[in-house]
């Protein structure tokens, strides 16, 4: 399956420890060029532990009361994190649930900026 920058998506997310895995929301933040062409597919964690997300740039928070939050299918208001991201196969991905409208995702570029010190 194709997927595109800005899917939230589930997948098969392995634990940092490589103990094992879980299915848990992740953003794809790769751009769409390399969604085409490649296998494996760059994603932001998110969880639903949102305490951070206002202090930390690297971390954006997604109030699923709002419009935006409405749009990303999460079933809890969550937060992105920007700070952990992964590589995965796209086979780990079960599917898409929701999409981050242009705006949020301008917010995302934000955070992941800020998580690369890039200027």
């Amino acid at each position: 399956m194709m997927y595109q920058r800005g899917d939230i998506v589930l997948a098969n997310l392995p634990f940092t420890d490589l103990s094992g895995s879980k299915i848990r929301p992740a953003l794809v933040v790769q751009c769409d060029v390399n969604n085409g062409r490649l296998d494996d597919v760059i994603l932001a964690l998110i969880t639903s532990t949102t305490q951070r997300a206002a202090t930390e740039p690297t971390q954006l928070l997604v109030d699923i009361t709002t419009p935006e939050g409405r749009q990303s299918g999460l079933l809890h208001t969550s937060a992105v994190k920007c700070e952990h991201l992964i590589t995965l196969h796209r086979r780990l991905i079960t599917r898409v649930v929701g999409r981050f409208p242009p705006a949020l995702m301008h917010r995302v570029d934000t955070c992941l900026k800020a998580s690369l010190q890039l200027p």
